[in-house]
């Protein structure tokens, strides 16, 4: 009998691609990818060049290309271009993220326009605490990619 491990690594993850529109969603949706082939760490570090082992800068190396493929594949043709000279993992990313997600000034005003929808949020009339709570927590997944949840307290507040 097969391992479980082994059965979850035999299937492929698809990989989404992205078009230039949904980054926060997609970025997600890559981070999971990335991190379940444990190459995280060097979308966040880089490759550690000034390592005096050659057998572990060659493995690094070699995990970098690797997430770089990886992302290259979830880009569209149209996008491409904007990564193609990108010389590490961590460098599309940032290319990436820079253009798509913007500077911490435009990701503060969202977070603000988000803050805003929150604290307006009322329940309409005639409408489902289900459908209420599904635009609540739609409101709080758009600002989880910008690096901000909103507190518990302040939802138990809109409950």
């Amino acid at each position: 009998m097969a391992e479980p491990s082994s059965a979850i690594q035999a299937q492929p993850t698809p990989i989404p691609i992205f078009k230039g529109d949904g980054y926060e969603y997609w970025s997600i949706r890559m981070k999971t990818i990335i991190r379940s082939r444990d190459l995280w760490d060097l979308v966040e570090m880089g490759v550690d060049n000034s390592e005096k082992d050659q057998t572990h800068l060659k493995a690094a190396v070699k995990k970098d290309v690797h997430a770089m493929a990886i992302i290259q594949q979830a880009v569209h043709n149209q996008l491409f271009s904007r990564i193609a000279v990108a010389s590490s993992v961590k460098d599309i990313w940032d290319i990436l993220r820079m253009e798509f997600q913007g500077y911490d000034q435009v990701k503060a005003i969202k977070l603000q326009g988000l803050r805003r929808d929150f604290e307006n949020l009322t329940m309409n009339e005639g409408e489902l605490i289900g459908d209420y709570f599904s635009r609540i927590r739609l409101l709080l997944a758009r600002s989880a990619p910008m690096g901000k949840l909103f507190r518990i307290r302040l939802l138990s507040k809109r409950c």
